[in-house]
């Protein structure tokens, strides 16, 4: 990591010494609060829109436009908020932090009706490289759960020059529909029921009508101990409004198990992630100690990431949604890239 993000590492220590102390590699969770008012992220999305060729993205932006980017990426069934209280900590340290909705969620809308509504991986990537390049952001360090975890790792493994560190939780995401034909043991079969609801049409109709309880039930079952209240879950929930957000998500699903189509522009960079590629960027790999979502054990992937690399396990408790359960760990990974 260059000069200019150990500087603004730097900064932020600096504010923040007097009130609590440092650890080898960075800075107590005490110390992080202080530095963020009480509220402020929920108070300063203040959203903007940015347009590509398929798409009118909404994002919220944070920090100084001169500073090092920071794109940070959501997941299903999340949205921009999870980021809430990471985002003023980054941009606090000087970091250019920008935080976009993903096709299907919140003021994210496609441009034309007659755009497929494809929720493949590497369209969903393509959106945020195009988000970048509408913006001018030549690169960006990503920090990013669930899908947005599977994006961001994506970005990484196919087009490393333009993400300059990753912290991913659960760890190296990147799948095939090929790869997800061969049948999981019983206990992690179970942990994938929505998935098997999801492709058929009492799912699809059964997620229209009760989107925002389906999605209650998968925010407690993910992270059993987190105990959110009904406005938390709000402020994300109405993202889930989008015209497009049922299609987008029943695509997915279909699509990760073969029995949705994606689309043939894809095909060539699709066949290149089911070579499983490695990610050479700086990564720090996160996971909460009560992840109740399905995921592989850290061993099972530390391979992938052949850079500078580190893994985080989180106790006390934390679920899938961790940027939102445990945002200062989440912040300080992100500084912690410039110390790998």
């Amino acid at each position: 990591m260059d000069e200019k993000i150990d500087q603004q590492r730097r900064f932020l220590m600096g504010g923040v010494m007097a009130t609590a102390g440092l650890s080898a590699i960075g800075f107590g969770k005490a110390s992080l609060a202080a530095a963020l008012p009480a509220g402020a992220g929920r108070s300063i999305w203040s959203l903007r829109h940015v347009r590509t060729a398929e798409l009118e993205i909404g994002y919220a932006e944070l920090g100084p436009v001169t500073g090092q980017p920071v794109i940070l990426l959501h997941g299903w069934p999340y949205d921009i908020h999870s980021f809430e209280e990471v985002a003023p900590l980054l941009a606090g340290a000087g970091y250019r932090v920008l935080v976009p909705y993903l096709r299907g969620y919140g003021s994210t809308r496609f441009l034309s009706k007659d755009t497929f509504r494809n929720a493949q991986q590497t369209a969903v990537a393509l959106d945020i490289i195009a988000f970048m390049d509408a913006l001018k952001v030549n690169n960006a360090i990503f920090g990013a759960f669930d899908w947005g975890a599977r994006t961001a790792c994506i970005i990484a493994a196919l087009f490393p020059e333009r993400c300059k560190g990753l912290v991913s939780v659960s760890g190296y995401l990147i799948g095939t529909p090929a790869g997800n034909k061969a049948p999981l043991p019983p206990q992690a079969e179970y942990d994938w029921w929505y998935q098997y609801y999801f492709t058929t049409e009492r799912g699809r109709l059964g997620y229209e009508a009760y989107r925002r309880d389906f999605n209650r039930l998968i925010w407690k079952t993910a992270s059993p101990k987190w105990a959110f209240d009904e406005a938390t879950y709000a402020r994300s929930a109405a993202s889930f409004e989008n015209p497009d957000h049922v299609d987008i998500v029943i695509h997915n699903y279909r699509w990760r198990l073969g029995l949705a189509d994606g689309e043939r522009k894809y095909d060539a960079l699709e066949a290149r992630l089911a070579d499983a590629p490695a990610i050479t960027v700086p990564s720090i790999t996160m996971e909460g100690d009560a992840n109740g979502a399905a995921h592989a054990p850290p061993a099972a992937y530390a391979k992938r990431f052949t850079g500078k690399y580190q893994h985080r396990t989180l106790t006390g408790g934390i679920g899938h949604n961790l940027p939102q359960e445990a945002p200062h760990d989440f912040a300080q990974a992100i500084l912690g890239l410039a110390a790998l």
